[in-house]
């Protein structure tokens, strides 16, 4: 099962959507949608919101994870060690107000924990890619930062 995240806002993100219609994939495709929520599609069930607990089930359940570059949509799949696919919102398509999301995705990429589809590569290549894909481990630093916060708060 393939699990499709595009975030909570309004901006519709159909170019990601046509990517995967138009791809070879012949795997169950779940599809959070938010905004996108009225494409047309003959192989994604689209749902427009999936609660947290739903989210976790799909992730654990997922052989791959294809998502916008929001940075939770990210974390999220990488802390419970999925490969992912991460595609970044464009401003010259409306998809976002800005293209902050390149840059996150771009660097996610360097770093090793994902793979960036975009306009100059093929998703189809990059699931082939993906089965011999070793995403770098993702270790949260949540505790020094907690620890780091404490020190400031007890000064």
């Amino acid at each position: 099962m393939i699990l499709v995240t595009l975030g909570t806002q309004n901006q519709k993100f159909y170019r990601l959507l046509d990517y995967i219609e138009k791809s070879s994939i012949d795997d169950e495709i779940i599809v959070q949608a938010g905004g996108s929520i009225n494409y047309k599609s003959k192989k994604m069930k689209l749902f427009k919101f999936i609660n947290y607990d739903e989210m976790i089930t799909l992730i654990k359940k997922a052989d791959l994870v294809i998502t916008h570059g929001g940075t939770g949509s990210i974390f999220l799949p990488l802390q419970h060690g999925k490969k992912v696919i991460a595609c970044a919102r464009l401003e010259k398509y409306k998809e976002h107000i800005n293209d902050h999301q390149t840059e996150i995705v771009s660097i996610f990429a360097e770093m090793g924990y994902l793979l960036e589809l975009n306009e100059e590569n093929n998703l189809d290549d990059l699931i082939e890619q993906a089965k011999t894909f070793k995403p770098k481990e993702y270790v949260s630093n949540k505790d020094n930062f907690i620890k780091l916060l404490q020190c400031e708060i007890d000064e």
